[in-house]
């Protein structure tokens, strides 16, 4: 929480003492303490991390950068980790998960986000329109296990195609702010130069380095950039011919993804390898059993099993429960079942436990469901 008036001249462990005692919060009743803290300065919470933001930039058409100045809640992060990111759109808390883009040594607070716009997208459409200096969005602490080990290794090689650039960047960033020794060679596959959201950072960051190798590939656009094609074991042998040697960190496309694991399973490096996916197969349709009710206690709806999953089967019916990346990820759209069977559509799990909190998008009623929506 950020307090700039008494409260940080008797300290945040006293003011948090105050604000969680057992008197304010019968006090604040039914709202909470936030609520109101929320009237004073929308930054300050008593648990919650919030942000503002500071600067918005838009370096590529499709892609959009907001530098965010987190409250004291925040807990820092490492290179390569990500956030829930929670912002109100038409009334609704709408969660995306986006990776960390900046230094983890930065040293003035704030930190920085790159989306996607996915132009029939909900989240990143709306920040490229209407993300402004000064709003207040709602973050996760950081997440992720796509970080550096403790102890460097001679050579790191970074591969990464489209948006997937951002966690990457956020380790080549701490890398140079380490001042690292070690040999660093960065393949990255974009449409076009016009699409490398950092592609003027890293131009110079390679011309301040000399040991970055910067190899940029258009696969649609022949004759250009350093590698040609898609990725292949050929543009390793061209500029990092000892690659089975490095840490390898890979994120973009599942494509590339398949393509880079593929490689490194078969050469029997896969130890070496860590990958960051942004999205997990989509759930099958009918992945349920279309038959038997789904009923939403709280709002007294019931409707017939189709077999989708249950979010897409309480959207159907009306409803608008929450959610964020709507494949397993977030957990924004986790909810509590109040009787019957569902079966988890990523892994086939079948689970019955009366009260048990489950996540709408990846979990199909198995019979008769009935959730406390």
């Amino acid at each position: 929480m950020v307090l700039n008036s008494s409260f940080a001249r008797v300290g945040w462990r006293r003011a948090h003492r105050l604000l969680t005692s057992r008197a304010v919060t019968a006090l604040t009743v039914p709202h909470g303490v936030d609520r109101y803290l929320g009237l004073i300065n929308p930054l300050w919470s008593v648990n919650e991390v919030r942000a503002a933001v500071v600067a918005v930039a838009h370096h590529t058409p499709a892609t959009v950068t907001l530098t965010l100045r987190p409250n004291g809640n925040w807990n820092g992060a490492r290179a390569g980790q990500y956030v829930r990111f929670a912002v109100e759109i038409d009334g609704v808390r709408r969660t995306r998960c986006f990776s960390l883009a900046g230094s983890e040594h930065r040293t003035d607070g704030l930190i920085e986000i790159t989306a996607k716009v996915n132009p029939t997208g909900t989240v990143s459409a709306y920040l490229k329109r209407n993300a402004r200096p000064g709003q207040i969005v709602a973050l996760s602490q950081a997440e992720g296990e796509f970080v550096l080990p403790a102890a460097l290794p001679e050579h790191i090689l970074l591969i990464s195609g489209g948006s997937g650039i951002t966690p990457v960047m956020s380790i080549l960033r701490t890398l140079t702010d380490r001042r690292y020794t070690g040999r660093i060679t960065f393949l990255h596959y974009a449409t076009g130069p016009e699409d490398v959201v950092y592609r003027d950072e890293l131009a110079a960051l390679a011309a301040a380095n000399p040991l970055l190798t910067l190899a940029p590939a258009y696969p649609r656009l022949p004759g250009t950039g350093r590698l040609r094609g898609r990725f292949d074991r050929e543009h390793l042998l061209e500029i990092a011919p000892d690659y089975a040697e490095a840490l390898c960190y890979a994120c973009g496309p599942a494509s590339l993804l398949d393509a880079v694991g593929a490689l490194w399973w078969a050469e029997e490096i896969g130890d070496r390898l860590r990958i960051e996916r942004f999205a997990t197969p989509a759930p099958p349709t009918g992945a349920g059993d279309a038959t038997g009710e789904v009923r939403f206690g709280r709002s007294g709806v019931s409707t017939p099993g189709d077999g989708r999953t249950l979010l897409e089967q309480a959207e159907a019916a009306g409803l608008r429960p929450e959610y964020g990346c709507r494949m397993g990820i977030c957990h924004t759209c986790t909810s509590v079942k109040s009787s019957g069977s569902v079966r988890n559509v990523l892994n086939g799990t079948i689970t019955a436990e009366p009260g048990e909190r489950i996540q709408l998008c990846i979990n199909a009623p198995c019979g008769d469901v009935e959730l406390d929506i």
